[in-house]
């Protein structure tokens, strides 16, 4: 049983930081019962884990959201957590830091057991089958590319079709072609902005504000509208 919040990124246009997500966030949580919110801010590199927090925080307008690094005891904060908030940055240091504290077991059981799990961005990428398909620079290596796994698919966030104009390198499309060329076993969900997967137990629901994109080897794509639902 599995409780998914999957989301592109932290915001939508010219909306503020997380403002396009917050009935989102609403709506999923509203069923479940929690005294608190379980934020790991890993992935943040330009931002200190206070100030992170602090701007999910304002954000959210939630107090009760705590972030992981004020815990003595990470993996035990874990276990106890009754819903989980992954926040975005770079996916190659979220990864790291999660092996490297011994934590991702910890996290997949606890999502395997079915309390919430939200994240967007490099969160969206730790769902996944591996952070294969992220859009970051490996600026750090962690062990191996595997992710948690509890959503069985790459995903690809900010997806962006096309080629900005005067711009020579290969484009989004290009780059999840190359992917499957070398994983054909695999399939990719690209999330533009404003879009999300809501995943209950094993049916997984398009949400948000864009259609998402569902492709596979050799490159067959296929368009997923708002409200498509589809079994993982």
């Amino acid at each position: 049983m599995k409780n998914l919040l999957l989301l592109s990124g932290s915001s939508y246009q010219d909306s503020g930081y997380l403002v396009h997500a917050q009935k989102m966030f609403e709506e999923f949580l509203k069923d479940f019962t929690y005294d608190e919110i379980l934020f790991v801010p890993y992935a943040g590199v330009r931002l200190d884990y206070d100030a992170y927090e602090a701007k999910v925080q304002k954000a959210l307008g939630r107090e009760d959201i705590i972030s992981l690094h004020r815990f003595s005891n990470p993996k035990e904060a874990i276990t106890k957590a009754k819903v989980l908030l992954v926040g975005g940055g770079n996916t190659f240091m979220l990864l790291h830091l999660l092996q490297q504290k011994d934590l991702l077991k910890s996290l997949e059981h606890r999502v395997q057991e079915g309390i919430p799990y939200i994240g967007w961005s490099a969160g969206a990428n730790l769902a996944g089958k591996s952070i294969k398909t992220t859009n970051d620079m490996p600026i750090t290596t962690p062990n191996n590319l595997e992710s948690l796994g509890v959503f069985p698919y790459q995903i690809n966030p900010h997806f962006i079709s096309g080629k900005i104009n005067g711009h020579n390198g290969e484009s989004r499309e290009e780059r999840l072609q190359e992917y499957l060329i070398a994983n054909p076993q695999d399939i990719i969900f690209a999330l533009p902005e404003g879009s999300g997967i809501k995943v209950r137990e094993n049916e997984a629901e398009v949400i948000g504000y864009e259609k998402i994109l569902k492709i596979k080897a050799p490159f067959e794509v296929e368009t997923l509208e708002i409200g498509n639902k589809f079994k993982i």
